[in-house]
């Protein structure tokens, strides 16, 4: 029998639990969840992405992106806009509405917080363990 402290499954979930905790801090202040962090920061890498995109991106299904985007286009965070090429695509920008604090400053911190989180869940690993852990994963997913 597999016991906690060597089931990869359980030590992934909690590897995961940590992670999830230290961006949910930091993005707490700005009252946003860590999935609703994690898009304005790939929005904030490549603006203008189709809610599909971001979802590949993410690894996130399209319900789940298509009611995230939903709540960050009512809270003023991110606006949607029809392809100029193609009318049936819908793009996805965040917002410049300077009287929301939504401009790249504003962004720019958010994106700042992600890094934090990550370098605190990582900051008992080598430069080496990093590189391994990431490719690991990256094969995982």
């Amino acid at each position: 029998m597999v016991t906690n402290k060597d089931c990869i499954v359980f030590l992934l979930a909690k590897g995961n639990q940590k992670a999830q905790h230290n961006l949910k801090k930091r993005l707490k202040p700005y009252g946003l969840t860590t999935v609703q962090g994690l898009i304005l920061g790939t929005l904030f890498e490549e603006d203008g992405l189709t809610s599909g995109e971001i979802g590949k991106r993410l690894v996130l299904d399209n319900a789940t992106v298509s009611g995230v985007l939903d709540r960050l286009s009512e809270a003023g965070w991110i606006e949607k806009k029809t392809d100029e090429d193609d009318r049936r695509i819908q793009r996805i920008y965040l917002s410049q509405d300077k009287n929301r604090e939504a401009d790249m400053e504003f962004v720019i911190k958010l994106y700042q917080a992600r890094q934090e989180a990550n370098e605190e869940t990582l900051r008992n690993l080598t430069t080496e363990e990093r590189i391994l852990l990431k490719r690991l994963l990256k094969d995982l997913v």
